[in-house]
């Protein structure tokens, strides 16, 4: 993946919650193909599915060591730094997929980790050798600017400031952590035991380690994402670009086991880590969790500064291992992996697995003596990673094995690998049983993948990730199981023997209602709900002693939003398609037919039945004034229209026409109108004019009224009126449509065999027809305007035919056009009743 000259490189420094990683998306999007590394594979998980999201499963792979996902016309690639489709002497294994020797862009995520011990090399090598042909972009922190510098003298440093605020919240005791907290540890027994003592104090907690499996962290993760739970607790690997929504992270030391020692976090650790609270520009504070009598760990003043303000000290070496390696023989490929760099920046890796793997298989003369491929090939076995974390000696056993079967191009035996699976293929037993025989699984996971090493990868692929779900499921099962138990018995006969009538009751700013130091519920908007872990004979009397406190706390949010400008209020559209009026994502009204179309009612949420008389009817009014002021702003046009219907003073004509234009939401075919069209004066037209109404060759219609907020309103009166769910718009400003809700695209287009045209574009490009026929022209189609708008031939065709030209050959013959029979309406209508008089 070697760049062209003048091929731009970008760092793009800065702290967490900058926005990069969204950035790199953006522009990999932008580009033909794409490749972007990151540190983990959880990470390269979360963002390839938000890839496909946006450019569809065929064309986007995933690429980790025990996970590889590869369409045939795979464009897009997101991968682990180590699965990076980079050329190195290290591996010369052909990458299954449609992967293009040169990507057009290329990023490599976290580059700051070049100072990791064990991995740093991996990303040092990909920053400096990993390139795009049109774009590269390197991503990483601000710590990160003095070596780009001096590594990458052409490089463009831009400097990203963080979207929100992060503050230093002290020390808190794990009972009085507020909601929204992620608590980080450093070991698994110490994330075992918070997040038991979490399920003691508050009710539960989620689980995130980078050893588990993806699918074990997603449903972690969703279960505190959904608010089931409104705690996590968690390694470091959060610190890694793993988005979630955290408002505050709680330090529960200030020290990790990094492989060789205990040490002190680094600040920049520190700032990575305390980085994950608050979410684009919702601020976010971070602190240590109070444990034991001495209050547990702390910040110092300079670390508090630092993280607080972001600054931190330049790295100034990062990790580097040769990447041009010798196979002559295994001693000289040890040699050229321990070859150090001219550069004093680029500083020799500690030896990492693979490199202490293979000095011990090379301990034995008959392989250190292997040549060439087979040298390549014991290299490439000794990449397999420890999964199961079980040191240099005993994996060098499994890797030792591994390259007897393959190490002379021969496959490993089914029968073993079978029998391995199979073994691990057991959901019983605790939680620390299911985590090692996930981490064995994902051994097996990544030999599956390796295509030259197995007869049959694809199945045995498939095997395995068979099993590795299996395993997730069940250890996610029993992390809920043991961490999320709700509120204890003793709180329950707690709060029974002193009576409801004791009970402190508060509300807190995020909604939480409490009864002592213990949540019972939320109210969220004017909806409280009590937890639904509590048994049925305790939600009724946690409930009874809540409601009696919470009257004056929703009689103030009642009174706040009478007195508030409209600004406070939101339109909101329930999964089922229904609009209503809402308040912070509450919904207080839904919207129902009424008297017309342009006057909805509201049905009032049962929410607001709590409040008094009084105040729920000067709510609804308010709502009711709202929502007059939204269909006002955004219908103003089809008022208009309404009322021209009703007024005595224009001619029958045109209140019949503004009649049938108002009641059809502003757009009718010209078809349905051509007798009311017919017999209107040249003073009626005028008026309709003034009214905004476009008489157009095809349709009829008032152009104010295709912008996007009044197609929005215009979508959900007719939505109201007919009591169906409100259709999916199309993009603002689309000219042309190829796949859509008919019922949305109708608002605004007109269906043109497989294509929807936006009524305005079709009205000019039949208008061009016309006026070209007028002028005695040939070539009635405006092809600069059909082109530039997406109209493909079908579509053409279609609208010149029902403008009234077919094609002869390679011209247009005008056939004329016979006016259909009218649509007159529905008798009793007021529109009949205006058509009936013109008749008379």
């Amino acid at each position: 993946m070697s760049r062209r000259d003048d091929a731009p490189v970008r760092a793009i420094l800065g702290p967490t919650n900058t926005g990069k990683t969204y950035l790199a998306i953006e522009r990999m999007c932008a580009h033909s193909t794409g490749v972007i590394g990151f540190p983990l594979r959880l990470l390269a998980r979360e963002v390839y599915e938000r890839v496909v999201a946006l450019k569809g499963e065929k064309q986007v792979a995933l690429l980790t060591g025990e996970e590889r996902i590869v369409p045939p016309q795979a464009r897009y690639v997101l991968c682990t730094a180590e699965s990076m489709p980079v050329r190195t002497g290290r591996d010369d294994r052909p990458h299954e997929g449609p992967f293009p020797d040169q990507f057009a862009f290329a990023a490599i995520d976290e580059a700051q980790l070049g100072v990791d011990p064990e991995r740093g090399h991996v990303f040092t090598d990909r920053m400096l050798r990993a390139r795009g042909r049109e774009e590269t972009l390197i991503l990483g922190s601000d710590t990160l600017k003095p070596l780009v510098r001096k590594l990458l003298p052409d490089a463009e440093i831009v400097s990203r400031p963080r979207f929100s605020t992060l503050r230093y919240a002290g020390n808190v005791k794990l009972s009085r952590l507020p909601a929204r907290s992620a608590v980080v540890a450093f070991s698994a027994e110490q994330v075992y035991a918070l997040a038991e003592m979490l399920r003691r104090f508050r009710g539960g907690a989620a689980v995130v380690m980078g050893a588990l499996s993806p699918a074990t962290r997603n449903a972690q993760v969703a279960m505190f994402q959904r608010g089931e739970v409104d705690y996590l607790v968690a390694t470091d690997a959060i610190g890694m670009g793993l988005n979630m929504d955290v408002a505050h992270v709680a330090f529960a030391g200030l020290e990790k086991f990094d492989g060789r020692r205990d040490r002190r976090l680094s600040i920049s650790e520190m700032a990575q880590i305390a980085g994950r609270a608050g979410r684009h520009q919702r601020d976010g504070s971070f602190g240590t969790l109070g444990l034991g009598s001495d209050g547990g760990a702390t910040f110092s003043d300079e670390e508090i500064t630092a993280i607080e303000e972001h600054r931190f000290r330049p790295l100034d070496f990062t990790y580097w291992r040769n990447p041009d390696l010798d196979f002559t023989d295994v001693r000289t490929l040890i040699g050229s992996l321990e070859k150090r760099s001219d550069d004093p920046l680029l500083r020799p890796a500690p030896e990492a697995i693979d490199l202490s793997v293979l000095k011990l298989i090379a301990e034995d003369p008959a392989i250190a003596a292997k040549r060439g491929a087979i040298a390549r090939r014991l290299w490439s076995v000794c990449g397999l990673p420890d999964f199961r974390k079980v040191g240099p000696m005993h994996h060098a056993r499994m890797v030792r094995r591994l390259f007897s079967y393959v190490g002379e191009g021969g496959h490993i035996p089914h029968e073993w690998f079978a029998a391995e699976v199979t073994r691990l293929d057991n959901v019983n037993g605790d939680i620390e049983a299911l985590a090692d025989r996930l981490a064995g699984i994902r051994s097996w996971a990544y030999i599956a993948h390796r295509a030259d090493w197995l007869a049959e990868p694809t199945k045995w692929a498939e095997r395995t990730r068979e099993v590795e779900a299996r395993l997730s499921d069940a250890l996610h099962e029993r992390l809920t199981q043991r961490f999320v138990d709700r509120r204890t018995a003793v709180l329950v006969r707690d709060i029974g023997a002193r009576g409801s009538d004791a009970l402190p009751v508060t509300v807190a700013a995020d909604g939480e209602v409490s009864v002592g130091p213990e949540p019972i519920g939320h109210l969220t908007g004017f909806d409280f709900r009590v937890d639904q872990s509590a048994r049925l004979a305790d939600k009724r009397l946690l409930l009874a002693a809540a409601e009696r406190r919470l009257g004056d706390e929703l009689d103030r949010r009642a009174k706040i939003l009478v007195e508030a400008g409209d600004e406070i209020f939101e339109l909101i559209v329930e999964e089922e398609g229904q609009p209503a009026v809402g308040w912070q994502g509450n919904v207080l009204a839904r919207m129902a037919a009424g008297r017309s179309l342009l006057e909805p009612a509201l049905r009032t949420s049962r929410a607001l039945d709590q409040l008094s008389a009084a105040r729920r009817a000067e709510l609804r009014a308010r709502l009711e004034a709202w929502l007059d002021a939204q269909v006002d702003r955004n219908l103003r046009a089809l008022k208009k229209l309404a009322a021209a219907a009703t007024d005595r003073s224009s001619s029958p004509g045109v209140r019949a026409l503004a009649a049938m234009l108002a009641d059809a939401g502003g757009v009718l075919t010209r078809r349905t109108l051509v007798t009311t069209i017919a017999a209107l004066e040249q003073s009626d037209r005028q008026t309709l004019h003034k009214l905004g109404v476009r008489l157009g060759p095809l349709d009829v219609f008032v152009p104010a009224l295709l912008k996007p907020a009044s197609q929005q309103w215009r979508a959900i009166l007719q939505s109201v009126r007919t009591n169906l769910p409100m259709p999916k718009l199309p993009s603002p400003g689309a000219a042309t449509l190829s796949e859509a809700d008919t019922r949305g695209a109708s608002l605004a287009y007109r269906r043109l065999g497989r294509q929807w045209l936006r009524i305005d574009l079709a009205d000019r490009l039949a208008s061009h027809a016309h006026k070209v026929r007028s002028a005695g022209g040939d070539e009635p189609v405006d092809m600069d305007l059909a082109t530039s708008v997406g109209l493909d031939e079908a579509g053409i065709a279609k609208l010149m035919e029902e403008v009234g030209f077919t094609r002869a050959g390679e011209a247009w013959k005008w056939r004329g056009r016979r006016p259909p029979r009218q649509d007159n309406r529905a008798p009793g209508s007021h529109a009949f009743a205006e058509l009936a008089k013109l008749k008379r």
